[in-house]
């Protein structure tokens, strides 16, 4: 049977009973994206929600829609983050037993927020996909109700309150620049915003390495991608979701891609910029805007949809994000193995001002030849004029950058 479709009706509805429980979440102006779009810009901040993610809202209409015997009979979800927390505080909130599936390699952080929400938490499989197939298992096992993560009308017309909000706040607004993964977020700000103002300009984002959206919207149904790979794992979705496709398909005005650089750079820049923490995914509307300024027309509002990065891929996903900025140098150099030689390395690079952050010294190793050492720098650096600055006294002064692998 086709699921019902999603209203505006509904989404108003949400927004009831969502009253106390989900936070209108902040709209900040961001100066630096104002200037790089040419025309004002404005951060939505569903990195602030409760259980930091957007994911609380659909997670809580849906509970609250259940019976009392579906109820009684718990509820069940698998996610590797987001959802989690979100279906795992709607549960307490309602006081329904809350199981949740996520992979065994999911951050610590996030395993240790949504047990703090109290739910069941029950590590199973390497990947999200075999923890969705076991909690669908227990649901069929033991009768409580499975909670999907953007595939149900409740669940849309729940994230669709954000898009009530952006309206509120924003009522001038041109574009919105929303993440999609399954979909549900889009959708549900698209049922919303079309139907108070068809003017306004959705743009969907994914990353390029889980496009699912592009090759399903051609095709005229949710195709799937094999094996998604991306740093934005809260998009990481292989298959977009009936309900979000059957409105996406009708109501989004186009879907963006950005790659991994793109992201590690959004998220820097909000950061540093904007002083808020926000996931890759929930970065990647920024990403486009910064990846192809030119693209959009404002007033424009980018949600950011979460802010639960586990804080080993944050140090990663900075670091990438400061080396795609010219602002964090690698190299390999090749020099004579005696006495003074790494100090007058060092001198050469200090004299420039480049911070040296991590120096590595190889002094056997079969490929050097005898007198011979190797030398890895990570330097901390101004940008890329600076980075040209650098790897050009070090030529002038004998030092030969290597290639390949490490010695």
């Amino acid at each position: 049977m086709a699921a019902r479709p999603v209203s505006l009706h509904d989404v108003l509805r949400a927004r009831r009973i969502l009253a106390g429980v989900a936070r209108t979440t902040a709209m900040e102006n961001s100066r630096h994206l104002s200037a790089l779009i040419g025309a004002p810009v404005r951060l939505k901040c569903e990195n602030l929600q409760r259980t930091g993610s957007f994911k609380v809202r659909g997670a809580y209409v849906r509970i609250v829609g259940l019976s009392p015997r579906e109820r009684a009979a718990g509820v069940v979800a698998a996610s590797a983050g987001n959802h989690a927390q979100g279906v795992a505080l709607a549960a307490s909130l309602l006081g329904v037993r809350s199981t949740v599936f996520m992979p065994a390699d999911a951050p610590l952080p996030k395993v240790a927020a949504t047990r703090a929400y109290g739910a069941d938490v029950r590590p199973y499989g390497q990947v999200l996909d075999e923890a969705l197939e076991e909690a669908r298992t227990y649901a069929g096992r033991t009768g409580a109700v499975f909670i999907h993560p953007f595939d149900h009308p409740d669940v849309v017309a729940g994230q669709g309150t954000v898009g009530l909000e952006i309206l509120e706040q924003c009522p001038e607004v041109g574009t919105i620049v929303v993440a999609m993964g399954g979909g549900g977020l889009a959708a549900g700000i698209a049922t919303a915003v079309k139907a108070l103002r068809p003017d306004v300009r959705i743009v969907g984002v994914q990353a390029a390495g889980a496009a699912s959206w592009p090759a399903s919207l051609a095709a005229g149904h949710p195709v799937a991608v094999e094996a998604p790979r991306t740093m934005a794992n809260g998009i990481m979705v292989g298959r977009p979701g009936d309900v979000p496709f059957a409105i996406v398909s009708k109501l989004v005005d186009e879907v963006r891609t950005v790659s991994e650089d793109d992201l590690a750079g959004a998220l820097l820049l909000c950061l540093e910029r904007a002083k808020l923490l926000v996931e890759p995914a929930g970065a990647s509307p920024v990403a486009a805007l910064t990846a192809a300024p030119e693209a959009f027309r404002g007033p424009l509002v980018a949600v950011l949809s979460g802010g639960n990065v586990d804080p080993l891929l944050l140090q990663r996903v900075l670091r990438h994000g400061m080396a795609a900025a010219g602002r964090y140098l690698s190299l390999r150099l090749r020099l004579a193995d005696r006495p003074g030689a790494l100090a007058g390395l060092l001198e050469v690079v200090t004299a420039l001002n480049a911070n040296v952050l991590d120096v590595g010294h190889v002094r056997t190793d079969p490929r050097l030849g005898v007198g011979e050492a190797e030398v890895e720098l990570h330097l901390e650096t101004a940008g890329p004029d600076h980075c040209g600055q650098v790897r050009e006294a070090l030529r002038a002064a004998g030092f030969a950058e290597l290639s390949g692998p490490p010695a």
